[in-house]
């Protein structure tokens, strides 16, 4: 798909990957809707795409279906590129000192990386769906961000690798039951990307978890989850696939 003028929502854009992905793709001409609950980075960040803002819950039926209703009054076109990177990273043990992990932390972190993705997801689709194609035929392409965790999760992960193993688990199906109409669903699996999440780790935990990677020996950057997104996007075989962005790492 072409990106020169397209309508693209980022959910969690405002910061790391979701920003990086909002920059790379104003820089090639796409109208950019930045979808997040902090209002105060995702102002800044529709500023430097010259985009716009909408701060809303991805978990909440309400408040999404307001957001992108917004959206798509502001911009005045269907939405053509839709990126998940919202999502949450706690850990807990299934059973720790205190006792069992409370059932709410799992049921939590379900809630924001599979539940919200699902919720941008069928929204998104519908608009998709409704659009015209362009000449090939396409009429969207969605691209949802799951870890490799999905695989290898290490422990205290038991809910997070949970979540997006649900992301991955859903790709193939998406992929089928949207390809009729024209559109794409991909998802990238990142492995350990440079984030404020990963900024906030000790320097010693940090130089320990460069050395599990083989190569290249360092933590990815958002700005190549962003040039992976944008070759999804450009090249039309790519769907219903997960896409490891890892280096090689296989979480120990």
């Amino acid at each position: 798909m072409d990106i020169e003028d397209k309508f693209a929502i980022i959910a969690g854009g405002a910061s790391g990957i979701g920003q990086a992905t909002a920059l790379a793709l104003a820089q090639l001409g796409a109208q950019v809707a930045i979808l997040d609950l902090n209002e105060a980075l995702a102002k800044e960040t529709a500023k430097a795409c010259q985009g716009k803002y909408f701060v809303c819950d991805i978990t909440s039926d309400v408040s999404l279906q307001s957001a992108i209703q917004n959206a798509l009054s502001y911009f005045k076109s269907p939405v053509k590129i839709a990126i998940n990177c919202a999502g949450i990273a706690p850990a807990k043990r299934l059973v720790g000192k205190t006792g069992p992990c409370p059932l709410d932390f799992f049921q939590s972190v379900i809630n924001v990386n599979l539940v919200g993705t699902y919720n941008v997801m069928r929204l998104v689709a519908e608009s998709m769906c409704q659009s015209e194609p362009d000449s090939s035929g396409e009429r969207g392409v969605i691209i949802n961000t799951a870890s490799i965790a999905a695989y290898d999760g290490q422990i205290g992960q038991t809910a997070y690798a949970a979540s997006k193993g649900g992301v991955v688990a859903l790709t193939l199906p998406a992929a089928r039951e949207l390809g009729p109409f024209g559109v794409r669903v991909m998802t990238i699996a990142p492995g350990l990307i440079d984030t404020p999440l990963l900024q906030a780790l000790p320097a010693e935990v940090k130089s320990t978890l460069k050395e599990t990677i083989p190569y290249p020996k360092r933590f990815g950057k958002p700005k190549e989850y962003a040039s992976l997104a944008i070759e999804i996007i450009k090249n039309p075989l790519l769907n219903g696939e997960v896409i490891r962005l890892d280096g090689a790492l296989r979480m120990t």
